[in-house]
């Protein structure tokens, strides 16, 4: 049915107590980037009843990815199961406060003072070695699907990778940051609370990076 016509039941769980669950997959060229592993997420936590939307989506602007964006660090006061993408977003809004200040997203630091992700993808540091570290996959984040993309593009290119906790100080420290998502692919972070990231532009990893994910978008096979 068209999309203004569609109606949710007053007493559906998941508009009242957030009791849902969802994905968001990407098209390119008409087929779907990495179907299979979103579905198996999904089918990890989904609840009995389905629901299925499109929309056309412009592509991340090229400047953005050239130019490198801004992150603002938050606290993280979300739930302790954040490994499931459940439509409890309201500490998300974060990201509202982001653009707010100037910038693109919002790092969340846990209680611990490290980095667990940004309030709608994971968060990367390329530290001064060359070394690329993301935290670990727990209950504390969400396992991105291009999360786990990016894992076997390092992996092929041979680079060094580590899942740890990322400390705020070591972040604004390193030698360059990444976020990533199905909306955005990869993009470099260059500034942190308003302090330059390494040298302040996108370097040459978090740029390789960047083409490897675009080209595996590109590169997805359709149906037979």
């Amino acid at each position: 049915m068209p999309h203004r016509s569609a109606s949710v039941h007053i007493g559906d769980r998941g508009c009242q107590f957030a009791d849902s669950v969802y994905e968001v997959l990407a098209t390119v060229g008409g087929h779907l980037v990495d179907e299979a592993p979103h579905l198996v997420r999904l089918a990890r936590s989904v609840n009995p009843v389905r629901v299925v939307t499109s929309r056309w989506k412009r592509r991340v602007d090229r400047q953005l990815a050239d130019g490198g964006i801004a992150v603002i660090a938050i606290p993280d006061i979300r739930w302790q199961r954040c490994d499931i993408k459940s439509v409890a977003l309201l500490p998300n809004v974060g990201e509202q406060r982001a653009k707010e200040a100037g910038g693109y997203e919002a790092w969340q630091a846990a209680r611990e003072g490290g980095v667990s992700e940004g309030t709608s993808a994971n968060a990367w540091i390329v530290s001064a070695d060359r070394t690329v570290v993301t935290r670990q996959a727990d209950s504390a984040i969400l396992n991105g699907v291009t999360r786990l993309t990016v894992f076997e593009i390092i992996g092929r290119g041979g680079y060094s990778l580590v899942e740890r906790p990322l400390a705020l100080d070591e972040a604004r420290a390193a030698g360059g940051g990444v976020l990533t998502s199905t909306n955005v692919d990869l993009l470099p972070v260059v500034r942190i609370d308003g302090d330059p990231v390494g040298s302040g532009v996108p370097g040459p990893l978090s740029r390789r990076l960047r083409g490897c994910c675009l080209a595996h978008a590109a590169a997805v096979e359709g149906p037979p």
